[in-house]
């Protein structure tokens, strides 16, 4: 955290600032050379922090130590910032928390951490993907167009902040004098952030969006969180596989080895059947929320979550039954799902590529599957290529 020549730990200040009582209100001010009292007044800079009955004097670098990650936010705070508004406060939010669950966790894939922001024809979209799953929000946007990437854990503690905030405005800044590098702005009627994007190339996530499929279903989302739930609870591991089996008009959601099942109303037209990861399947109903639409092509392709302006593309869980082949299948199989499926040979025998900036679409996805190999919970789980 900056303020003025100030430098504090991030997080050391977060943990301070949570463990002070008294008062709601903190009062944070630069403590100049003589100014403070007693013992403070030995000729250091420190930051002075008031609640309530607690006062302290914060060192400069405070909290900062040799293994203290750099952060490339930058947060000002001001009463009287002016902002032309161009997305709504709640609307981000609920963007935000629809995308950053599904960042990869692994630290050797620093690309598939961060959230991308791109703006394009007037449309804010922002990606994210960990290797099994996509995660995609579009939203109307009056501004400039761009393009940057950020990580998550820079986003997290936005999402709460943006729920009180009354107008928002987000925009793109270069960095300096830098062609290439850009900055993510937001800015609030008291608070603006900056963050200073990461360096790296996002997969090509549009040729990983279905666009054909067999199988429609709609169906509400909370009924769908009781059912997993109950087969969750009979489950004897953290892994859960359920089975998800569409057709007259209702949705079975059941354990593969017959331990339960629920039904749920839904509109449905075809039939169809896939596995997925029971956690997956929960991430993707509580991410929708409401009504959901649900589409498929077949068993063992990606299958696609969307409500409202969002989309979620997860990879199922391969079964015997999902992977013999038939004539009708082939016929069925959209071009992803083979160029998917050869990505995966491919993966298996050579795990390190050199990158290439303007490769084609598929070409990139593939190497950036090679590149950020994901790990696997079932051997029979089959990860998007990205």
């Amino acid at each position: 955290m900056v303020l003025h020549d100030f430098t504090i730990g991030r997080k050391g200040f977060l943990t301070y600032l949570k463990s002070l009582g008294g008062s709601n209100i903190v009062k944070v001010v630069p403590s100049a050379n003589g100014s403070a009292s007693g013992s403070q007044a030995d000729g250091h800079k420190r930051l002075k922090v008031v609640c309530g009955a607690n006062t302290s004097f914060l060192d400069d670098m405070a909290w900062i130590g040799d293994k203290t990650p750099l952060s490339l936010c930058e947060v000002r705070v001001s009463p009287s910032n002016t902002v032309s508004p161009n997305l709504g406060a709640l609307e981000l939010s609920e963007a935000l928390s629809r995308v950053i669950p599904f960042t990869a966790k692994e630290d050797n894939r620093p690309v598939l951490q961060c959230v991308l922001f791109k703006v394009i024809e007037g449309k804010l979209t922002m990606v994210s993907a960990d290797g099994f799953r996509l995660s995609v929000v579009k939203l109307d946007f009056d501004g400039e167009d761009g393009q940057v990437l950020i990580n998550r854990d820079e986003l997290r503690g936005v999402i709460s902040a943006l729920r009180r905030a009354y107008r928002v405005r987000v925009s793109f800044e270069k960095n300096g004098e830098s062609l290439d590098g850009m900055s993510l702005v937001l800015d609030t009627e008291l608070i603006r952030y900056k963050w200073r994007g990461a360096d790296g190339n996002f997969p090509e996530y549009e040729k990983l969006i279905p666009a054909e499929f067999n199988t429609f279903v709609s169906f509400d989302s909370n009924e769908a969180i009781k059912a997993v739930s109950s087969l969750k609870a009979l489950s004897d591991s953290k892994a859960y596989p359920i089975d998800l089996t569409i057709g007259n008009g209702k949705v079975i959601l059941s354990s593969p080895d017959d331990k339960g099942q629920a039904e749920i109303p839904a509109d449905t037209l075809g039939d169809g059947k896939i596995r997925l990861d029971g956690s997956y399947l929960a991430d993707a109903l509580r991410a929708c929320g409401g009504m959901i639409d649900l589409k498929l092509v077949d068993g063992k392709s990606p299958m696609l979550f969307s409500s409202q302006g969002y989309e979620l593309v997860v990879m199922p869980m391969l079964t015997n039954e999902s992977q013999k082949p038939t004539g009708e299948e082939k016929t069925a199989e959209p071009d992803l799902s083979a160029e998917a499926s050869a990505k995966m040979e491919a993966e298996a025998e050579q795990a390190e590529v050199e990158e290439t900036e303007k490769a084609q679409a598929v070409a990139e996805a593939e190497k950036i599957t090679k590149a950020d190999k994901p790990k696997r919970k079932h051997k029979a789980k089959q990860p998007i290529a990205v």
